[in-house]
């Protein structure tokens, strides 16, 4: 078994997460030694300020199939993704979360769509384990998303899922140094379909995801994902001159046709508008060619690794 190729890598990011490791891979060999399919299991540890990377190494000391990255600072979730994507081998790659509200014993529901002939199979949660607020906030920021992206964004499917090799390998080609997986992978296009899985309680702590990081990430994928932005800015600043155009010929009526005149503030007025919306215009047209540009100049390595298991060393990566 030692040298059989896997026919499934399980990447899963790993934060914060040192109470939960042991159930985590414990869950995961059971369910493969029930449906008896070959696989390795690649953590990434996001160099969280707990002691998950000493539970990593006595994990991979216990099974050489479990292989595992430690960054040499936090880098975020989707960045651990791609570092475990890079180095996945098996035929199919799952990729989910480190708290267990994924379920492992799902895996294999997964798998058996994708032999369907499906690329990608995303599990769709059903009765999620959040708040009220953390519910109605994630559909707000998913909707928004949606918008800003031009792609349908469901709140009750993030990561969680099974992916053909060959849609893994494409998203590593991606030059985006903004990661966000479900958003990367959606823009590949290949045939994708869905499960219904339960969405368990989280087994230990709190999510690490607040509302504030969950903004940040939104506003930096809306900003490198779409122009919309950009037009919207123009169609502002369009708006904006012709109110003001409108403003004036009104006023210039008015004078011609009842002799009331026009003020000198007014005129200021109306003169601040129409400049400011033709700034706001001109801008808007030199951010989109900025934003061209901005998008290919970025040349960073997406993460820098500290530490590996059982796996080859490369410890930049851009893809």
């Amino acid at each position: 078994m030692e040298n059989t190729k896997p026919t499934i890598s399980v990447v899963i990011p790993v934060y914060r997460a040192e109470n939960i490791l042991h159930e985590l891979y414990s869950q995961i060999n059971e369910s493969f030694k029930k449906i008896n399919i070959a696989y390795e299991l690649i953590l990434v540890e996001d160099c969280g300020p707990d002691k998950s990377w000493e539970k990593i190494e006595e994990i991979c000391r216990e099974n050489h199939h479990v292989k595992a990255i430690k960054f040499s600072r936090n880098f975020g979730q989707h960045y651990a993704i791609t570092a475990g994507l890079q180095k996945a081998t098996g035929e199919w790659v799952i990729v989910m979360d480190c708290d267990l509200q994924d379920n492992p014993k799902e895996i294999y529901n997964l798998y058996l769509k994708a032999t369907e002939g499906y690329d990608i199979v995303l599990a769709k949660r059903q009765n999620r384990q959040h708040s009220f607020i953390k519910t109605l906030i994630s559909k707000l920021y998913y909707k928004t998303l949606s918008y800003f992206t031009n792609s349908n964004h469901d709140s009750s499917i993030s990561n969680f899922g099974i992916y053909n090799k060959k849609v893994t390998d494409a998203f590593c080609k991606m030059g985006d140094s903004s990661r966000n997986f479900v958003t990367m992978t959606k823009w590949l296009g290949f045939k994708v379909a869905y499960v219904n899985v339960e969405h368990d309680k989280r087994f230990d702590g709190k999510s690490s995801y607040s509302v504030k990081k969950l903004m940040i990430l939104g506003a930096d994928t809306i900003l490198y994902f779409s122009n919309k932005p950009l037009y919207i800015t123009i169609l502002v600043g369009f708006i904006i001159s012709l109110l003001a155009i409108s403003s004036g010929i009104f006023s210039l009526l008015k004078y011609l046709g009842y002799g009331i005149e026009i003020s000198d503030y007014r005129l200021l007025s109306i003169s601040l508008w129409f400049l400011s919306g033709v700034i706001l215009f001109a801008q808007g047209i030199i951010g989109l060619y900025i934003g061209k540009i901005f998008d290919k100049i970025k040349d960073r390595p997406y993460f820098i690794v500290d530490k590996y298991i059982h796996i080859n060393e490369d410890r930049s990566s851009r893809g």
